[in-house]
């Protein structure tokens, strides 16, 4: 067994889970990168990492037959999991209205987003229970989004599929707290990846105009300060909770 602490980050590649890496590997984590397809990405997830302990883990954790290939290879591997994240996701594909929006669509939104990190955890938690004593502060960390609670009629699935992570973050946190394992959520709002550069004019315009009570866009570096918090044991006597990363923007205002 490996002599420090492990954390499984899934869409750990780039933008948001790199920022994750990252930070867990700066607290001292030896850290396994999921990635589904963008190996090249993984790669430089792990280059950034500056010599820590990482290794890249392929899967698409809406398979089953993936998820349970990812934590075998790092049991074998590593003989731990400490901390689990999940961060995988998807958007709606084609972002089409409701009334529009396939079934097929909807299948594979929620297989990643809320199917594969549910039942991943579940093969994880086995696992760290079978562990007990050995692991450091055992951690599972839901990333959810603002769309957990904020409507976008455009991307049903989506919304419907991070809103159900936040109460399986619930869930899980009850049944996993007489183990001592702590559960929590991360709900980001506006981030700067990729993912959201095309938006990017739309939002600073938005921003500037005082969309969010701190004006700026968030940073994959602000989640993964987070995540590296919580997963820290800096806060003991809380599981279950959420914690929001969005600048104020859930916020209720007149």
């Amino acid at each position: 067994m490996l002599d420090r602490p492990v954390a499984l980050v899934t869409g750990g590649s780039r933008g948001i889970g790199r920022g994750i890496c990252q930070a867990l590997a700066r607290a001292g984590y030896a850290v396994a990168i999921n990635y589904a397809g963008n190996e090249a990405a993984a790669r430089e997830t792990q280059q950034s990492l500056a010599g820590g302990p990482a290794l890249l883990s392929q899967g698409d954790v809406g398979r089953a037959a993936d998820r349970e290939r990812i934590v075998d290879s790092i049991l074998a591997a590593w003989g731990r999991i400490d901390a689990l994240v999940n961060n995988a996701g998807i958007t709606s594909p084609g972002r089409a209205d409701i009334l529009d929006s396939t079934e097929d669509s909807w299948d594979r939104v929620l297989d990643v987003n809320l199917k594969g990190p549910y039942f991943l955890t579940q093969r994880v938690v086995r696992e760290m229970i079978r562990l007990g004593e050995r692991l450091m502060r055992p951690t599972i960390v839901n990333v959810t989004s603002i769309s957990a609670t904020a409507v976008s009629v455009n991307r049903g699935d989506y919304c419907i599929s991070k809103a159900g992570l936040s109460m399986a973050t619930k869930l899980w946190a009850v049944r996993t707290a007489e183990h001592g394992i702590r559960v929590f959520e991360v709900r980001p709002g506006i981030v700067e990846t990729d993912m959201t550069a095309s938006v990017r004019e739309k939002y600073d315009r938005l921003i500037a105009d005082g969309l969010t009570p701190i004006r700026r866009w968030g940073t994959p570096e602000d989640v993964g300060h987070a995540v590296a918090s919580l997963i820290s044991g800096a806060i003991p006597f809380s599981t279950g909770d959420v914690l929001h990363l969005d600048g104020g923007l859930h916020i209720s205002r007149l």
